[in-house]
């Protein structure tokens, strides 16, 4: 029930369920509409009615009408945001293509995918994409992919046309059925100046089905270039780092302190503070002698003849706890040397290598190897070896069993 009105009139009317269900647009307030109708009378209150039997926006069809009201409640529920949009994938093993099987569309983008990635797999999906069940098709084939996941891009094609050619892409049934997919979906309706709520709705719009065909598939030439460029980068960088580990391996070798001279220095240190301890003692030795001496001299004068006997036993006994003493503080001394000295060559790192072992890190980063649950399968690694060292990629790991 609705009214219709104009600047001096108004009527009531009509429309029943059978003939408002064929409407492509919904009856809004302010359209300016032109329709088919017969008047009645209302009995019971006296007035007239106009009781439609078809109407049609006026001035502008009633698809593109139905189009723009639809385009406006999704985009008011979101389901044109970007947000939604999931990403190509770069290289698809797999692409199912949903098209009439029968039109030119499907040739053509055979012909470019083919001619630009020559081995990859294309499931054709046929579909009416015009008519009665052209609808019903569409949405049964995006859920079909849906449930069995295993396609990475769908493509959903036709050719250009008029705006009711194209219609079955403008239902809200089909732009739902897209937006559920859980498959990245390329819509490529009709020709560049088209425009479909699907297009709207997909997660790309290609302008043209043969523009679909060049988007989602990678050109196999362009990509061996990109590989070999990609290579030589790699190799370039790989040596560079090589180069620069070698210089700071020279760095520090030069940093690096000889365990014989090492040794050597202490050596030298020893002996020197063993001089000068020896000097010392002796230096005290001569002190008290002379001490004695004046003591003696100072004594003799009173002929203490026992006191000086008792006096000259206990300076032989100091004399020799003395010289004993020096004796176990040099030899202790030349122990530790000789327990340090082994000390150092046992931890020297060129020893250890010499005796078989070598020194495994990884490449880049330098991190030592401790154990084989660090590294993977084709990584690259580095091992120091007393002389040289090789570069050496992982083919398999081995575990030994603890004992």
């Amino acid at each position: 029930y609705f009214t219709l009105k104009d600047e001096k009139s108004q009527i009531s009317c009509v429309m029943f369920k059978g003939q408002n269900q064929k409407l492509k647009f919904d009856l809004e307030d302010g359209l300016s509409v032109t329709g088919l109708g017969r008047i009645s009378l209302y009995e019971p209150r006296g007035t007239y009615q106009l009781i439609f039997e078809y109407i049609e926006p006026k001035g502008i069809g009633a698809l593109q009408i139905a189009f723009e009201q639809l385009k406006n409640r999704l985009a008011s529920e979101g389901l044109f945001e970007e947000k939604y949009k999931r990403p190509l994938p770069f290289f698809p093993q797999k692409i199912s293509l949903i098209t009439s099987p029968t039109g030119a569309v499907v040739h053509d983008i055979l012909k470019i995918i083919k001619r630009r990635f020559p081995n990859l797999f294309i499931e054709i999906v046929p579909v009416k994409v015009q008519g009665k069940d052209a609808e019903k098709e569409i949405i049964n084939a995006l859920n079909l992919l849906n449930i069995r996941n295993n396609t990475d891009i769908i493509v959903l094609a036709r050719g250009g046309g008029s705006l009711e050619d194209l219609n079955v892409f403008n239902s809200e049934y089909v732009a739902r059925a897209i937006f559920s997919a859980k498959i990245p979906v390329v819509s490529a309706i009709g020709h560049e100046t088209d425009f479909t709520i699907s297009d709207f709705v997909a997660d790309l719009r290609a302008p043209t089905p043969s523009a679909a065909a060049e988007v989602v598939v990678p050109n196999k030439d362009e990509l061996k270039r990109r590989v070999v460029d990609i290579i030589s980068k790699l190799k370039s960088n790989i040596w560079q780092y090589i180069e620069r580990q070698q210089y700071i391996l020279q760095q520090v070798s030069k940093n690096l302190v000889n365990p014989k001279r090492k040794v050597q220095d202490l050596r030298l240190k020893t002996d020197e503070v063993s001089s000068r301890l020896t000097n010392v003692i002796l230096n005290r030795m001569d002190q008290k002698r002379e001490q004695f001496k004046v003591y003696v001299k100072m004594l003799s004068i009173n002929k203490p003849i026992s006191y000086i006997t008792k006096l000259n036993n206990q300076l032989e006994i100091i004399i020799g706890k003395l010289y004993s003493s020096n004796r176990i503080y040099l030899n202790q001394k030349r122990s530790l040397l000789r327990e340090n000295t082994v000390r150092l060559y046992a931890l020297n790192p060129t020893e250890i290598l010499k005796r078989g072992f070598s020194i495994t890190s990884t490449i880049p980063q330098g991190r030592l190897v401790k154990s084989a649950n660090s590294v993977s399968n084709g990584q690259d690694l580095e091992i120091m070896l007393a002389k040289g060292k090789l570069l050496v990629r992982v083919f398999q790991k081995r575990y030994r069993q603890a004992k």
